[in-house]
């Protein structure tokens, strides 16, 4: 076939519902950062009239209206929390019966694989986007050696995709210097309506400080997990009398920390969400995430929309969330008492802590998960739309005799991307 005979790809109107599949590596029943973002956006996704299939880990069959294509999975040995589930010939089967016009990896790492080859197999395109920073989790689980190895493993991969999305300015930088291309902002939200300062209660107060609302409340929600460093609120406690604990959350960390933390005015108050969830956040005086590792730090975004002013390192994607000394404090992690310095002026000043509260609750209301959905749904017409340009695209420069690696260079594609459109025609294998 001659390369001016490649037909081309059907153009997407820009006003139709999109069918969209999303292979992701966790889902419910887990609740973390990510299956949050997700239900949001499935919601928005699905209020806007396009049609989703996720494909995940064996959990759930339906989110609200949605199908959910589950997949066996077994609980990984480091973080039994975390279900691993395998690329399976039925995963192949139902994006070939579902059709999607694009597909979207959410972290991808071992059932991710399998958006990969649909992408060549299906002729769709790719969205990846990056929201657990993998290659820095792996020094607290003493594989820090193998952090080049999985950064070049991520380089290989993502860079098959037409489109990477961080969640986070630092991380599109961080992804970016490690050679990952074509890295867009995927726009952070928060449920509004939910956290919020007047879900405060004396009630939840008085069960998260075990009795004595009337100390200082420092909080803690997330994963109890080794990456998360919550052995650092330790020496919060110790520096500062007159000041509580609530670590709320679950995890694999949990038995470590119950024991490190005796005798210490510390209340482990187990899994919550919802509206339990949201009165905790807005009940605290505090809320402190003492990780090195986020990509973006929901929890943080969550705390601010309640009104709980926040204290975190500067680190991974925390600055592009938090104004340091506005909406709370952003200390340097390599500093001797940086936290406990920031946490003493944000527990025992009064008017700081009340004019910071104000001014979080202010910044959160500008993120609504709408307009995050609505970018993500204009990243999908924007690929689709070069989509439908490429066969053109490429067959002109072929018949100008471009090499692969030009016509590459030119599109701004990756090689993956060329094959798609370029399978048809007698070609020399290339190496990504």
């Amino acid at each position: 076939m001659r390369d001016e005979q490649i037909a081309p790809a059907a153009a997407i109107d820009p006003e139709r519902p999109l069918r969209i599949a999303i292979i992701t590596e966790t889902f419910l029943p887990k609740i973390d950062g990510i299956v949050t973002r997700l239900c949001h956006t499935l919601r928005h996704l699905r209020a806007r009239g396009h049609t989703v299939l996720v494909v995940a880990p064996r959990g759930v069959e339906e989110f609200e209206g949605t199908t959910v294509h589950g997949v066996s999975a077994f609980p990984f040995p480091l973080y039994p929390e975390l279900k691993l589930a395998m690329p399976r010939p039925s995963v192949g089967r139902a994006l070939k019966k579902f059709r999607p016009d694009i597909i979207h990896a959410v972290n991808p790492a071992v059932l991710g694989v399998t958006a990969f080859f649909s992408s060549s197999y299906e002729r769709k395109p790719l969205v990846v986007s990056y929201h657990t920073h993998l290659p820095k989790y792996l020094r607290y689980y003493r594989l820090g050696l193998l952090e080049g190895l999985l950064w070049r493993s991520m380089r290989t991969t993502y860079n098959r995709a037409d489109l990477t999305l961080a969640t986070s300015q630092v991380m599109q930088r961080e992804l970016e210097s490690h050679g990952i291309r074509r890295v867009h902002l995927w726009r952070r939200g928060v449920d509004t309506d939910l956290f919020h300062p007047q879900r405060k209660t004396a009630a939840m107060r008085e069960r998260l400080t075990q009795g004595h609302p009337q100390e200082k409340l420092l909080v803690y929600i997330g994963r109890l997990s080794a990456e998360k460093e919550i052995e650092r609120c330790r020496e919060v406690l110790a520096a500062l009398p007159g000041v509580r604990l609530a670590l709320v959350g679950d995890g694999p960390q949990r038995k470590k920390l119950e024991e490190y933390f005796a005798g210490t005015p510390t209340h482990f108050a187990g899994f919550m969400q919802g509206e339990e969830l949201a009165a905790a956040f807005a009940s605290a005086d505090a809320f402190f995430l003492p990780s090195r590792t986020e990509t973006l730090g929901l929890v943080l975004l969550e705390s601010m929309a309640a009104g709980c002013p926040v204290v975190t390192p500067l680190a991974g994607g925390t600055s592009d969330v938090v104004q340091d000394g506005v909406t709370g404090f952003l200390y340097d992690p390599g500093a001797a008492n940086g936290a406990v310095k920031a946490i003493e002026k944000l527990l025992f000043e009064v008017e700081l802590r009340a004019g910071m509260a104000q001014r979080a609750r202010a910044d959160a209301e500008q993120w609504g998960w709408g307009a995050a959905t609505f970018q993500l749904e204009q990243y999908y017409r924007r690929v689709l739309a070069q989509e439908a340009r490429l066969p053109r695209q490429i067959a002109e420069r072929r018949t100008r005799g471009a090499s692969t690696d030009v016509i590459c260079q030119e599109l701004r594609i990756s090689k993956a991307t060329y094959r798609r459109h370029a399978g048809a025609l007698a070609y020399r294998p290339v190496q990504e």
